[in-house]
């Protein structure tokens, strides 16, 4: 299968070249960059120098159309949603890691975006793309909606105890920490390195993007409306995020039934590992993989359910879950081409 990549300089990108190089039933013909055509990947990557060799090239969507079978979006948001379309119409699938599908609501885009949303007839055909959970109609889509990095660790961690009627649904607290290559590749000031370094920031309290992107899913899956509470950090690391969830339950429980029930719910899923009473995952152990580590902890004293969700957030936050995307549209083992260890230390 020939593959094309739009906005090709990212780091989100560079995971999906990482990737697309081992993948035994994918081969990447094309990285389209605006800004570094007619420049090798190699002169501005040098760490890919004898392995990719592509040249850059400028957008040509009738051409690029007819020679690939697939592509893929990593372009920041509000540039996807007006090239997609085109690709559509020529019957050429397409995954987006931007936001611009992930939204079904056009005001709620408008209000979180602020901008312009998506024709709507692209966005009610998208389909949201968390493998894990959407994956039979991940299978028949044209249109994959690859979910945000906080979202993918966030709903892995909630969705199975959302099924249950044994917790408080109004009751979430959610307080996440990311690394700052979740920020991509552009100069700021929130990521500077004597801005960063030994330090601890909280950011976009009360407007990040992603949390109507995890109320929707969270009101689909459990059938009610809720709002939660979302906190994000920059952490002085380069990749990784750990989303700490706090729930009320209704009801005590034993913790080894709560995890018995999340490792029935993720039985048949390989990237996402359930960790035995006691055992919590760390950032550096989902290192550079697609996996997803959940780890539990439930205060008798309080009745309050912690879960700790992490993976990297530039492969399960987004490449690798896209590429395990690809897998699930082609009919190939979700593991084709990501079965990789994490890199530790």
């Amino acid at each position: 299968m020939k593959v094309a990549i739009v906005g090709g300089t990212g780091y989100g990108a560079l995971e999906l070249i990482r990737f697309l190089n081992n993948h035994p039933y994918a081969e990447l013909t094309t990285i389209v960059s605006h800004s570094q055509s007619g420049s090798k990947l190699s002169s501005i990557y040098p760490h890919v120098s004898q392995i990719v060799e592509h040249t850059m090239e400028s957008l040509d969507i009738p051409s690029l159309s007819e020679t690939i079978d697939i592509v893929f979006f990593a372009t920041p948001s509000n540039i996807s949603k007006d090239l997609i379309p085109n690709f559509l119409e020529n019957d050429v699938p397409c995954i987006d890691l931007s936001g611009d599908f992930r939204l079904k609501s056009p005001v709620d885009y408008e209000q979180w975006y602020q901008s312009t949303p998506a024709d709507q007839t692209y966005v009610d055909q998208a389909v949201y793309g968390l493998s894990e959970i959407y994956q039979e109609e991940i299978k028949h889509a044209k249109l994959i909606a690859n979910p945000g990095c906080y979202p993918t660790a966030t709903l892995l961690a909630l969705i199975p105890l959302m099924k249950k009627n044994i917790a408080n649904k109004k009751s979430i607290v959610i307080d996440a920490k990311t690394g700052v290559s979740g920020a991509g590749r552009g100069l700021s000031l929130n990521a500077h390195f004597s801005e960063m370094n030994d330090n601890l920031k909280a950011y976009k309290l009360g407007e990040h993007k992603h949390i109507p992107e995890i109320e929707q899913v969270l009101k689909e899956e459990s059938g009610e409306d809720l709002a939660v509470t979302f906190t994000t950090h920059l952490a002085p690391m380069t990749r990784g995020i750990m989303s700490s969830i706090y729930v009320d339950l209704n009801e005590n429980v034993r913790i080894e039934d709560i995890i018995q029930m999340y490792e029935r719910f993720y039985a048949d899923h390989p990237f996402v590992r359930i960790r035995p009473k006691g055992q919590f995952p760390a950032t550096k152990e989902v290192y550079g993989s697609n996996f997803c580590d959940i780890g539990f902890h439930y205060n008798e004293r309080t009745g309050k359910l912690i879960i700790i969700s992490v993976i990297d957030n530039l492969v399960k936050g987004a490449s690798g879950q896209a590429i395990q995307n690809m897998n699930l549209l082609n009919g190939w083992d979700v593991s084709t081409g990501l079965n990789v260890i994490p890199t530790y230390p």
